[in-house]
């Protein structure tokens, strides 16, 4: 391997080699790394370099070292509920990471037929239309579209959401609590712009979900897609097994994102 080592301590070449290779996807969470023989053979430096370099990233939590077996790097991706309905800001700040956002687009749109059934409203009607994306410790991780009947939350627009929750504002000024949703999650790959805003190069995976949130009186209060970065969530969920598997049978079916 050709390693570029301009001024830099040998150790600090390995350190960001490894550090590239776990961005750009040739080293994935959980997988182990070469041996350190075959590293010192990779990067032509001896066993203190490399063991220097290691260390240094195995403080920085980025690896981790299993005695006889290996080091691996560790799966730093965020435990995202699927059972609990949290707001992005909500959500992160439990962990422990600072939100912040940047507006992409906030105005007023006509309903569509798309939207006219997901906000059950009439085709036509004033529809908020809120485009962000999230950021995580200064890290972009999120797009979120959110789609709000205007007559909801009428003004609600004059709130900056780069810095104030969608859905503390919908609580605490219009009343209008979010008390429950259906969602779909799925895996898909970036399209170029979704690459573009969350700095992923393609072909890069997003975990998209599409989401009809209601309030207590299961009034549909908003609909939101959303992508999130693949290599910075997973999601859990606790389950349970039915009493009779023919109960499933009379659950009613996910709503479905596409007209």
């Amino acid at each position: 391997m050709n390693v570029e080592r301009q001024a830099k301590p040998l150790y600090q070449v390995v350190v960001e080699s490894v550090l590239n290779q776990i961005k750009t996807g040739q080293l994935q969470a959980n997988e182990r790394l070469p041996s350190e023989n075959e590293l010192c053979k990779i990067y032509s430096v001896g066993r203190n370099t490399v063991r220097r370099a290691i260390r240094e990233l195995v403080n920085e939590n980025v690896l981790r070292t299993i005695r006889g077996v290996g080091t691996f790097v560790v799966d730093s991706r965020l435990d995202k509920t699927a059972d609990y309905l949290f707001g992005f800001t909500q959500e992160m700040q439990l962990h422990g990471k600072e939100i912040t956002s940047q507006v992409l687009e906030a105005k007023i749109i006509d309903a569509d037929p798309f939207l006219a059934r997901r906000l059950q409203i009439q085709l036509g009607a004033e529809v908020v239309f809120l485009h962000r994306v999230r950021f995580m410790d200064d890290k972009p991780s999120a797009i979120e579209r959110s789609y709000l009947s205007h007559e909801l939350c009428q003004g609600i627009l004059n709130y900056d959401f780069s810095t104030n929750s969608l859905y503390e504002t919908l609580s605490k000024v219009y009343g209008k609590s979010p008390d429950h949703a259906e969602q779909i999650i799925e895996a898909g790959l970036a399209t170029p712009e979704v690459a573009r805003l969350l700095d992923l190069t393609p072909p890069a995976v997003v975990i998209m979900f599409h989401r009809e949130t209601r309030m207590a009186s299961g009034q549909v209060i908003e609909y939101v897609d959303s992508e999130l970065r693949g290599d910075l969530f997973r999601f859990y969920t606790n389950l349970k097994l039915l009493p009779s598997p023919d109960e499933f049978a009379f659950r009613r079916l996910p709503f479905k994102p596409e007209p």
